[in-house]
């Protein structure tokens, strides 16, 4: 005699009525750097700072070895996070006090926890509401070289799991988190530095940024349906990025009834773009104060992106180095039949995707070359 089979309906993430005001959530899994990851990284990524490509160059400037680039360093932990926090996510909506602190290796293992800091239901869409979290990912939890390498706050609007229930809404404060970022010592000898200058490029120096100016880098990005597989090597399970099948049984439920780009795929293009003009100078960036997705991107479109430069001041315990506040921006084209705009090609007008506020530790021309 057959026996009907008892199904079990799993339910992965958590949705907008499962967060708790100061509850603390250890993500599952953590991440090994490997070399496989840190290659694929920075060449989808158009990573192009030598302190991640050339061994000599890092280890010259007091690094232990080729060095992971903060997109890596943050979209590793930010994924870490995904399963509990946005898994049943609609949209990440902004990044917030966004601080690096030690270097990453291949071979270091990041393992992050998350602690939530509000709820609010939205009163126009009562099948929604934001979570707001802290999330503070360490290296080699449990050895020597423990640290903390990231800690960052984001704002996700996220789905209930029943229509019908009521959340009420709740906001903590954030814990107070000491990360600062590692600098290698400076080591006194100019002409060392300067005999491989070049592999850094020839700008880029903290003495050639003018408040006032935006730099609008030259390349440019299309993202394919290889967007899934980085996703899946980062370990983003949100299926609106990766199951169309699900997207398509309610379009309408999710953005242009299709997959949306990863926000962190768009969020490290920006900075790979950017990298020869702003960052191939620097020893890392110190904070994003702030960065918001203004627009999805899909397969098949193209990253661009400009600098804003804001403001630069000297670092306050290093002669070598200053700081230089920026705005980075990533946009894409959009076909308009017809259009004539001063910002866009014919044919074509210019749609804002994301903004961040990036303060940068860039080294001194005068300190670096001859």
């Amino acid at each position: 005699m057959s026996e009907k089979l008892r199904v079990i309906e799993k339910k992965t993430g958590n949705f907008l009525e499962d967060f708790g005001p100061g509850q603390i959530l250890r993500h599952r899994g953590g991440k090994t750097i490997t070399d496989g990851l840190f290659s694929t990284f920075n060449d989808f990524s158009f990573c192009t700072h030598p302190i991640t490509k050339n061994r000599r160059y890092a280890k010259a400037h007091g690094y232990r070895d080729l060095a992971c680039p903060p997109g890596l360093v943050m979209l590793v932990a930010f994924s870490q996070t995904v399963g509990d926090i946005s898994e049943n996510a609609r949209a990440n909506l902004e990044y917030i006090n966004m601080r690096f602190g030690a270097p990453v290796y291949v071979g270091d293992t990041i393992e992050v926890e998350t602690k939530i800091l509000g709820v609010r239901p939205s009163s126009s869409r009562p099948n929604l509401g934001i979570v707001h979290v802290q999330s503070t990912a360490r290296k080699n939890i449990g050895s020597k070289e423990e640290a903390i390498v990231l800690t960052f706050e984001r704002k996700v609007q996220v789905f209930k799991g029943d229509d019908d229930v009521t959340v009420e809404g709740f906001e903590v404060d954030a814990d107070p988190i000491e990360c600062d970022l590692w600098l290698p010592p400076y080591a006194g000898q100019r002409q060392k530095y300067a005999e491989i200058a070049h592999l850094g490029g020839d700008d880029g120096y903290f003495e050639d940024f003018e408040p006032g100016t935006l730099l609008a880098h030259s390349r440019g990005r299309t993202v394919t349906s290889e967007h899934i597989h980085l996703t899946g090597i980062l370990d983003n399970t949100s299926q609106v990025h990766c199951n169309q099948h699900m997207i398509d049984l309610e379009p309408e439920r999710y953005l242009g009834g299709q997959l949306v780009v990863y926000g962190g795929i768009p969020f490290v293009l920006c900075l790979g773009i950017s990298g020869p003009d702003i960052g191939d100078q620097s020893f890392g960036d110190v904070i994003y104060k702030t960065g918001r997705h203004t627009a999805p991107l899909a397969a098949g479109e193209t990253v661009f992106a400009s600098t804003e430069i804001l403001g630069k001041r000297d670092h306050a315990t290093r002669e070598d180095l200053g700081i230089v506040e920026t705005r980075l921006y990533g946009h894409k084209f959009d076909k308009e039949d017809g259009a004539t705009h001063e910002d866009a090609p014919a044919g074509c007008k210019r749609t804002k995707i994301f903004e961040l506020d990036r303060d940068v530790i860039v080294k001194r021309r005068s300190h670096y070359t001859v």
